[in-house]
């Protein structure tokens, strides 16, 4: 596994992404049912395990209690995956969600990317600054993550952020709430992930790439491919798995990467 640096901290190229743990498929709502069923406590640790054993050592995931449960427990019983937190409007302000994050001992934390929509839709991303404000005082990197590329343009020209989380796809409007709705319709549309990764490449800070999977919908082989060559030497990639059907999906997907980075750097 190769290794970047988000400031003083080691970060893997491949970072481990949580969204089927707490039931987003992106798929409607009897697939969120059917992951939240297969995702129980043993069975979210045991993926962290293997993670860890692949050389992985972050994850992403949500400020809410029940992704802080599993953190504990894993924890306890020996994991070394680092937490870079993302806020989470379910839960309350994001005050309160970079609160939790240090409560939680997370390394970094990052303003959720339907919060970060929502608040460009609505003009308001001046209610950011003191956040990430917040966020430095803490100790932790502070980041902001995002669907929208005029959210990312924004942060490059007003925040001081430590690293981005950008989106490959738009699939759903923020307009109106900044949550995911589950059963929403969703489109994934070529147009968006060429944007947002023509914008990376000019950006000032490590970028962790996401949704490059398109929520499954793209063949992985495919999805790497194009992803590690976007990826600039600073920068990570995070993918969620889910893997009742295909057990080996995590190892598959660590090979994948550095099969094409290995390509995209010759």
């Amino acid at each position: 596994m190769d290794f970047v640096r988000f400031g003083e901290i080691r970060v893997s190229r491949l970072i481990l992404g949580s969204n089927p743990f707490s039931g987003f498929s992106h798929h409607g709502p009897e697939m969120d049912l059917q992951m939240m069923r297969y995702y129980k406590t043993g069975k979210i640790k045991e993926t962290l395990f293997e993670a860890q054993r692949l050389g992985i050592n972050t994850v992403v995931s949500r400020t809410d209690h029940h992704v802080m449960r599993f953190l504990l427990e894993y924890w306890d019983e020996g994991g070394t995956l680092q937490w870079f937190a993302q806020t989470c409007p379910e839960v309350g302000p994001q005050e309160m969600c970079v609160e939790r994050a240090v409560s939680g001992q997370a390394r970094a934390c990052h303003i959720h990317g339907g919060v970060a929509d929502h608040l460009y839709a609505q003009g308001r991303l001046d209610e950011l600054v003191p956040v990430v404000r917040q966020i430095h005082e803490t100790g932790m990197l502070a980041g902001i993550a995002g669907h929208q590329p005029g959210v990312i343009k924004w942060a490059e020209e007003n925040l001081e952020v430590d690293y981005y989380m950008c989106s490959y796809y738009n699939p759903i409007g923020r307009d109106d709430n900044p949550e995911h709705v589950r059963g929403m319709a969703e489109t994934y549309l070529e147009k968006d992930r060429k944007v947002m990764t023509d914008l990376i490449k000019g950006l000032s800070r490590p970028v962790i790439h996401y949704k490059v999977m398109a929520a499954g919908r793209n063949d992985p082989a495919e999805a790497f491919a194009y992803a590690a060559g976007c990826m600039r030497p600073e920068d990570a990639v995070c993918v969620g798995v889910y893997t009742e059907k295909n057990p080996e999906m995590l190892e598959e997907d660590v090979n994948l990467l550095g099969k094409y980075l290995a390509r995209a750097e010759k």
